[in-house]
């Protein structure tokens, strides 16, 4: 058995076309959603997202301002970029690059973000509102791998899940968003106990850890539907996931790296761009 390849990439394009026909309607009305994207100093990897999310705001209609500030910019300048953002009326969502520089404190970006604007959902307002279930946005990548699971009608209600990894990022709002959807959910991380073990209970297992291959065939339930949202790179320097490629003749259902969650992070990006939009148009 091989399991069926979880395609982000088609997912990501379906999504993306229905967030442009909105879009298109939205703009009959006179509003176009509108997203500032900041970057401070130069991180290649950063550099490459940034561009990624230009090329989206275009393939949806939207507006889009850029602003790559040098490594020397004070906390307070950015903070002021911010404040100028937050009350432009062109802006319905604001992202600041992860990392920033070490004299910056990303917890004060973060917290300086209007949380109406905040498209990552990482201000402590969104946060809140994941952990009861009344949410308006989702962190990207958790929200990317719940509408995978929805293209795939794989349920998580009643299932074992198991997430590997509790980032503020990834790990603990996916876990959130299963439990909504009923799920008996597990959060493994460095200090679990047997690990391989809880995650051979998993009928649903998402491994976020950042370690290449770390998932490895005899970690995984036969028939398991496999969620890696791991980017890594490799000895030999080749993109790849958390999960060995081998778990592939045991899941019933896995994403691929490069091709499975990691086009729908940017995609549920615009996604939230557009409902900050249309929240903060009453519409």
């Amino acid at each position: 058995m091989s399991a069926v390849r979880m395609d982000g990439k088609a997912l990501s394009a379906k999504v993306r076309g229905s967030i442009l026909a909105e879009t298109e309607e939205l703009k009959k009305k006179g509003v176009t959603p509108g997203l500032a994207v900041v970057i401070v100093g130069n991180d290649p990897a950063s550099e490459i997202y940034v561009r990624n999310k230009e090329r989206a705001c275009e393939q949806c209609g939207f507006y889009s301002e850029k602003y790559a500030l040098p490594e020397e910019t004070s906390q307070e300048e950015l903070l002021g970029l911010i404040a100028q953002l937050n009350e432009s009326p062109q802006i319905s969502g604001i992202l600041c690059q992860m990392p920033v520089p070490k004299h910056i404190s990303e917890q004060a970006v973060i917290d300086a973000i209007d949380p109406r604007k905040d498209v990552d959902a990482f201000h402590p307002v969104n946060v809140g509102k994941i952990m009861v279930g009344n949410f308006d946005f989702v962190p990207c990548t958790p929200a990317g791998v719940m509408e995978l699971l929805d293209e795939y009608q794989i349920d998580p209600m009643g299932k074992e899940c198991v997430v590997v990894g509790r980032s503020n990022i990834v790990g603990k709002p996916m876990a959130m968003l299963l439990l909504h959807r009923h799920g008996t959910v597990t959060i493994c991380h460095s200090r679990t106990q047997d690990l391989a073990e809880v995650c051979r209970r998993a009928d649903i297992l998402v491994a976020a850890v950042g370690k290449a291959g770390f998932i490895t065939p005899d970690m995984v339930k036969e028939g398991a539907v496999v969620i890696d949202v791991g980017i890594n790179r490799n000895a030999e320097g080749k993109v790849c996931g958390d999960v060995a490629p081998e778990v592939m003749d045991k899941a019933s259902y896995m994403t691929p790296v490069p091709g499975g969650a990691g086009p729908m992070t940017i995609t549920m990006l615009m996604k939230n761009t557009l409902k900050a939009a249309k929240l903060q148009h009453n519409l």
